[in-house]
């Protein structure tokens, strides 16, 4: 299944998780292991099982592997909101912006593929 064309989604979220690598090095400068490790997991996550789809056996192994992108991006906005509302964190609004669009890619590629 896969294709070597330019992919909005794939490029996306490999600039994501550069974004986040940066990120989460910030937050263990500052001490912040805990949600540091959390938020390099999920968010460099989302671009390896969006890559992993590229592979994908079938359709529905496709459209699996995209709910595990989706899962790995909200899991890593409740992580960077965290952030955000905390007195002690760092926070990166066009990280949150970034997540958010590649969130509503994600849903509308698993919509468009299971019609």
């Amino acid at each position: 299944m896969r294709n070597d064309k330019e992919n909005l989604i794939v490029k996306l979220t490999f600039e994501f998780a550069l974004d986040i690598i940066e990120f989460s090095e910030g937050l263990e400068e500052k001490r912040k292991f805990v949600i540091a490790r959390q938020i390099l997991k999920s968010g460099t996550s989302i671009g390896a099982n969006v890559r992993e789809a590229q592979n994908a056996e079938s359709k529905n192994d496709f459209i699996h592997k995209l709910k595990i992108a989706a899962k790995e991006a909200d899991e890593t906005e409740y992580f960077l909101l965290l952030c955000k509302f905390s007195k002690t964190y760092p926070f990166n609004d066009e990280l949150l912006e970034k997540l958010k669009v590649i969130i509503k890619i994600l849903s509308k590629i698993i919509a468009s593929s299971k019609a």
